[in-house]
């Protein structure tokens, strides 16, 4: 038998099993461990691929593993921390609204498994950033450090708003970029990628220079990366 085309799959099913012991951990309101299993999963989503390509043990079953993986990282994961703080500081009933996030992820990355457009960049938010972006969020209210972020989330509708805002997102046409350079050659683009890994490397650095918990920095970069996407967007429609 050869064991090493098992081994992508092998990272895949970490990831899962991150997932769901995260969803575990958010659901007996332990954000911060939860938080941790989804930046684990992120890393293990991120070293599936590398290991594929580096050890070309593509499969179709590998594909397929892969999305219900991040199904559930990046679409149950934060969608269930969404509700479990919510339901814990308001209406549990209302709360259950949230859950839309996980449906709309599925439908995300089911796009994203059929549509060729996609190798090198994105068409909507992808679902590692807006979970990224969900969890940091939690994690950083459940920590009352952040009085500012504790008081725009002070209402449960701004956790429907945001739950509602990152679905439409996930499924829209909006072009947003890759983290990975290596599929793309234009100037500009590589532009746009230098530019917000190095102006998050700052925000996160004065973030933790301030004494602010280092969760606060990953959410502040991951907003910025779904708010200058949707600038750069807007800008290509008028220009």
């Amino acid at each position: 038998m050869n064991i090493v085309k098992h081994i992508p799959n092998t990272i895949t099913s970490m990831n899962l099993f991150c997932g769901i012991i995260g969803v575990i951990f958010a659901l007996e309101h332990n954000f911060e461990y939860s938080f941790y299993l989804m930046l684990a999963a992120a890393v293990f989503d991120f070293f599936d691929g590398l290991s594929a390509r580096a050890l070309k043990a593509y499969s179709n079953i590998g594909k397929e593993l892969d999305s219900l993986a991040d199904d559930v990282s990046f679409g149950v994961l934060p969608a269930v921390m969404l509700y479990s703080y919510s339901a814990s500081n308001f209406n549990r009933n209302i709360s259950y609204i949230c859950l839309i996030l996980a449906v709309f992820t599925a439908l995300r990355l089911a796009k994203f498994n059929i549509d060729e457009r996609q190798s090198s960049s994105f068409l909507g938010l992808p679902s590692p950033a807006s979970a990224l972006f969900c969890s940091s969020l939690i994690y950083s209210l459940s920590l009352h450090t952040t009085t500012n972020l504790n008081y725009i989330f002070s209402s449960q509708y701004s956790f429907i708003i945001l739950a509602i805002i990152l679905s439409l997102l996930l499924v829209s046409e909006i072009p947003m970029f890759s983290l990975k350079l290596g599929g793309h050659s234009s100037r500009n683009y590589k532009i746009k990628v230098y530019g917000f890994l190095i102006i998050s490397a700052i925000l996160s650095i004065v973030i933790i220079s301030l004494g602010l918990h280092w969760s606060l920095a990953v959410f502040v970069c991951f907003f910025m990366y779904i708010v200058s996407n949707l600038i750069f967007y807007v800008i290509k429609l008028f220009y």
